[in-house]
């Protein structure tokens, strides 16, 4: 009996960080939740075909027994053509991802069912279903996963020559932080949910690189629990890197273990130099006072910092791109990336936007981080926009790069080069609309897999999702 065959998708993304811009290579693979959903798939029963179209194209004549489409906001629109096709030519689709997460009830008019949340615990029944002939509707777990036992993410799956950053290593679930314009804590809680080390170390030592991006929303969500895995990685000879937030990368016990576990770099979301902005958001861990300090010590242990700033906060006016940019580049940030506020469907933001009608585009394409789909509070659209892009521009100078340049220390330099090559392309050819045309709203709200914890935020949920009662968190 042959074994059944299941293709998993990622949709094109148009992003700067997912094109391959130098050598064939995109900067990131965007495949770290897919291949873990092949881990789970499995092997004695099913082969696993995987396809990422922002390298390759689909094969839509591959004889497939079911589509797997996993697709985040500002590609899920392709992500339903692709879904239409194959289900045209009578072969199952089931999404998942964040969008289809939070907007289940609009995928479903492209799919047969939808992943809401982790597929982990929903797995084995929609596979059953399938082999039933009855795969159709939501599947979502009751209760999130313990982080015990995942299945090892299929690392055979990828095509490693087309990617610089192609390994990317969960350690955690959850973020405790409640940025009112993101989606994790709605997707994976509030609290964080801690892999056993030993199991982590077996993914590192078994993912066949020695260069490994760690997948965890916030790796130093926690004093402890960074410090636990460090250790573990220490002598492993495995160099990686790590989306942390800006309090405790000021910790030089937390930067001395990574500095001798390996790590090279440090992505931070800064978001923007001013307090009072901050705050309005829940960033309530930022203290922009110490991001010069804070960059300056993360350099003294050889380690680079990849600064992430947001424009388009309601306390923003069109003074912070050039204040903005002058920090990054006098605080000698060895990369950045401006991003424009985005209202996601299903975050605190878009309830919040959504309520004072200032939400002017549902174009899903355009919720990229680069068009502007709402109306800002202190400019225009278009001055929003444009901003963005002198923010890319004025950092990627010749003149900034030589300035920034680690010439001293143990910063490697050849990293350093790639960021600021692959950075400075991306942006130059990642030009948008000054301002997304409108539309009109989607005719279904959204639903956090996960409602917030607080009694406010989940009365605004509630509210803006028409929903006539409390619902499980």
């Amino acid at each position: 009996m042959r074994h059944r065959v299941i293709h998993l998708i990622n949709p094109k993304t148009h992003s700067l960080t997912t094109r391959p811009l130098y050598l064939n290579r995109a900067l990131y693979s965007p495949l770290a939740g897919l291949i873990a959903v092949a881990g789970a798939i499995p092997r004695d029963r099913y082969e696993v075909v995987l396809t990422d179209e922002n390298i390759e194209s689909i094969d839509f004549d591959l004889k497939a027994d079911l589509i797997g489409i996993s697709a985040m906001t500002a590609y899920v629109n392709r992500g339903y053509e692709i879904a239409d096709t194959f289900r045209a030519r009578g072969v199952p689709v089931v999404m998942g991802g964040v969008h289809p997460s939070f907007m289940a009830q609009e995928a479903l008019k492209h799919c047969d069912a939808v992943v809401i949340g982790e597929v982990e615990l929903v797995i084995d029944k929609l596979l059953d279903d399938l082999e039933r002939g009855e795969m159709r509707g939501t599947y979502k777990s009751e209760k999130l996963h313990p982080m015990v036992g995942l299945p090892m993410p299929r690392y055979d799956l990828i095509k490693k020559d087309r990617y610089v950053n192609r390994t990317f290593v969960q350690t955690s679930r959850g973020c405790h932080q409640g940025c009112t314009f993101c989606c994790e804590p709605l997707m994976n809680g509030l609290k964080f949910r801690y892999r056993p080390i030993d199991e982590v170390m077996r993914e590192v030592d078994n993912c066949d690189s020695r260069m490994i991006s760690i997948n965890d929303s916030d790796f130093f969500g926690t004093p402890e629990r960074p410090k636990e895995v460090m250790r573990a990685l220490k002598g492993r000879g495995v160099h990686w890197q790590a989306g942390v937030t800006s309090k405790l990368a000021q910790d030089d016990r937390m930067l001395e273990l990574a500095a001798a576990s390996g790590c090279t770099l440090m992505s931070i979301g800064f978001e923007s130099i001013t307090r009072a902005t901050l705050t309005s958001v829940h960033k309530h861990v930022n203290r922009p006072e110490t991001f010069v300090s804070l960059v300056e010590k993360v350099h003294s242990y050889g380690i680079m910092v990849f600064g992430l700033f947001m424009f388009g906060f309601d306390g923003d006016d069109p003074s912070v791109f050039e204040e903005t940019v002058k920090f990054c580049i006098d605080a000698n940030y060895d990369a950045c990336a401006f991003s424009v506020l985005t209202p996601y469907p299903g975050t605190l933001t878009w309830y919040d936007m959504k309520k004072a009608n200032r939400i002017v585009s549902f174009d899903w394409t355009k919720y990229d981080q680069a068009n502007v789909v709402y109306r800002p509070a202190q400019m225009s659209g278009d001055e929003l926009r444009l901003g963005q892009e002198f923010a890319y521009e004025k950092f990627y100078t010749p003149s900034s790069i030589v300035r920034r340049f680690p010439v001293r220390g143990k910063r490697s330099r050849l990293q350093w080069t790639i960021y600021n090559l692959f950075m400075k392309k991306g942006s130059a050819t990642d030009r948008k609309e000054a301002i997304a045309e409108p539309t009109e709203a989607p005719e279904v709200s959204p639903m956090p897999p996960v409602l917030p914890l607080k009694r406010e935020w989940r009365q605004a949920v509630l509210e803006g999702t028409g929903a006539p009662g409390p619902h499980p968190a």
